[in-house]
């Protein structure tokens, strides 16, 4: 069976002794000492000054959020995981879609301020696919409006923008170390921000709010995490140079072999480190797309629809129409990219798409021979008449 992904896991030996030094201490959770090193080393590695780990990225987007006190109607986009909706609607906020540029994927920022109103307090943009989202174009929009920016970077880690990580922008950016993430802590995510003042509200309420022992300075929720799950995202902190190259080689061979495709490929934003999070395909029409995907699973490979339905589509929203969203979301379908995946397993993907398509393609062509035919004979008869 080739799935759609894999979990990096280290060597069990690792692991375990991380798991014995807690074992010793009895120090479980509530900022322990490896969730400290843990997030020290991440900073070295990212080459930024601050972040908190957290439970997970979902709650990271939530933090995001009530820390810069964002109230009213925030612009997001219709193309991304349901946690950037759902997020929005549970802090009492109201998403607002903006449609998506065909290309990169990510937000049209050309369509952003026709969607701001009096009521709008953010822009919440997904990095989709670990491509950067137009940061500039995004930046002097929210400057010229008073507005916060977010940024659900939930599959950026080890991507850079201009050099820099792209965690290192917006007023609060996000990620996910979910176990679907090429670095993943079991279930984790991070919160970044370059204000020191927003670190501190994060950090509190991270924390349920405690300020003190029996002292409360701010709302809170428990949005902390364990020293089991930082053991597992400092054992795979070692191997992440490994990781991002050995996905960036998996992607190269699919855009070798996939030449002959009738398909369209994420454009990836200029001045861009690309991490290789995924490799999503974009096909003609959703009946090709369904069919490839019919024909992988006959043969126990899984693709997977993502992202699809289109948020906008959501059943507790007002259904908008975003067409270019409402297209692409019908016609993607990401193919397998994991650490352990082999040349052997893509080249039997590709062979099973490209075999699909060109089967297609002499159907329709036998089709509208024979329609020709059929009509012709129809037209000597009516002209023979």
């Amino acid at each position: 069976m080739i799935p759609v992904t894999k979990p990096f896991l280290p060597k069990q030996a690792d692991f375990k002794s991380y798991v014995s030094s807690i074992w010793a201490r009895q120090w479980l959770t509530n900022n322990g000492p490896l969730v400290n090193e843990l997030e020290l080393k991440l900073q070295q590695y990212l080459e930024l000054p601050h972040l908190l780990y957290v439970t997970n990225g979902t709650i990271a987007l939530q933090l995001a959020i009530q820390a810069l006190e964002v109230k009213g109607e925030i612009i997001t986009t219709p193309f991304s995981f349901v946690a950037t909706t759902s997020s929005i609607v549970w802090q009492g906020c109201k998403p607002v879609f903006v449609d998506i540029d065909e290309h990169t994927l990510n937000i049209d920022p050309n369509k952003i301020e026709a969607a701001i109103t009096p009521n709008t307090s953010a822009i919440l943009a997904t990095h989709v696919f670990g491509n950067p989202c137009d940061i500039e174009a995004i930046d002097r929009i929210a400057k010229k409006h008073g507005l916060k920016v977010i940024y659900d970077a939930a599959h950026c880690f080890g991507t850079k923008y201009k050099g820099k990580s792209i965690f290192a922008y917006g007023d609060v950016s996000t990620t996910s170390f979910h176990a679907t993430k090429l670095f993943h802590t079991i279930e984790g995510g991070a919160v970044f921000t370059q204000n020191p003042d927003t670190l501190k509200r994060m950090a509190l309420m991270r924390n349920f709010g405690y300020s003190g022992v029996d002292t409360f300075s701010e709302i809170g929720t428990n949005a902390k995490n364990s020293e089991f799950h930082a053991a597992m995202g400092l054992c795979n902190l070692k191997h992440i140079d490994q990781i991002l190259s050995k996905r960036k080689e998996l992607s190269q061979h699919y855009e070798m072999r996939l030449n002959k495709i009738e398909a369209q490929f994420q454009v990836i934003q200029a001045d861009t480190e690309f991490n290789y999070a995924y490799y999503p395909v974009i096909f003609r029409s959703e009946e090709v797309m369904l069919e490839c995907m019919k024909q992988l699973e006959l043969v126990q490979v899984y693709c997977r629809r993502y992202f699809y339905p289109s948020l906008s589509a959501l059943p507790y929203l007002a259904k908008v129409n975003m067409p270019i969203c409402d297209s692409i979301s019908k016609r993607i379908m990401c193919l397998p990219l994991y650490h352990t995946l082999t040349s052997a397993d893509q080249d039997l993907v590709v062979r099973i798409i490209l075999r699909t398509q060109n089967y297609r393609k002499k159907q329709v062509l036998k089709l509208a021979d024979y329609s020709t035919l059929v009509n012709g004979s129809i037209g000597m008869v009516v002209n023979g008449n």
